[in-house]
C-alpha cells in the first residue's frame, strides 16, 4: 500500500469514527466521506511538501476533514437524554432513544443559527431547555416505546 492510500485510509477512518459517534445522519454518506478524506489527505501532503511541520500539516488536514462538524445536533440531544432522562431508562437505551429523538427534535434546531461554537453561547442554554421540553412532551404523549 502506498503512502497516499495509507493517508487517505487514516483520514477516512477518523472521519467515519466522528460521524458514527456524533453525526449518525451522515455516517452512511460515502460520497461525503470519500470527498472529505481525499481533500484532507491532499491538503496534508501539499502542506508537508511546502515545508510545514507535521503538527501544522495535521492542523490543516483536520480543518478540512472536520469543517462544519464541530457542533453536533445528535450530541446535544444525547446530552439532554443522558442528563435529564437517565433515571427513567436503562443505560443501554439512552443512545437508541436519543437517535429516535433526533427526528422529533429536528424542528427545534431550525430556530437557531448553529455555528461551530454555538455550544459555548447563551443560546445553547435555550436550545437545551427547548429540547428537554420537546422530549418531555413526546414521552408524555407516547411513553418510552
Amino acid at each position: 500500500m502506498n503512502t497516499q492510500q495509507k493517508d487517505l485510509s487514516y483520514f477516512r477512518l477518523r472521519l467515519q469514527e466522528l460521524l458514527n459517534t456524533s453525526f449518525p445522519e451522515k455516517a452512511n454518506d460515502q460520497k461525503f466521506i470519500e470527498q472529505r478524506s481525499s481533500w484532507a489527505s491532499n491538503a496534508y501532503e501539499s502542506a508537508f511538501r511546502a515545508g510545514n511541520t507535521i503538527e501544522q500539516c495535521n492542523e490543516i488536514a483536520n480543518y478540512i476533514l472536520f469543517e462544519g462538524l464541530y457542533f453536533s445536533k445528535f450530541d446535544t440531544i444525547f446530552q439532554v437524554v443522558c442528563n435529564e432522562f437517565d433515571t427513567i431508562m436503562a443505560d443501554e437505551e439512552l443512545r437508541p432513544f436519543a437517535l429516535k429523538m433526533s427526528l422529533v427534535c429536528e424542528a427545534v434546531f431550525s430556530n437557531y443559527e448553529l455555528t461551530d461554537d454555538f455550544a459555548y453561547g447563551y443560546e445553547f442554554d435555550l436550545l437545551y431547555t427547548e429540547i428537554t421540553g420537546t422530549i418531555t412532551i413526546w414521552i408524555a404523549e407516547n411513553g418510552l416505546q
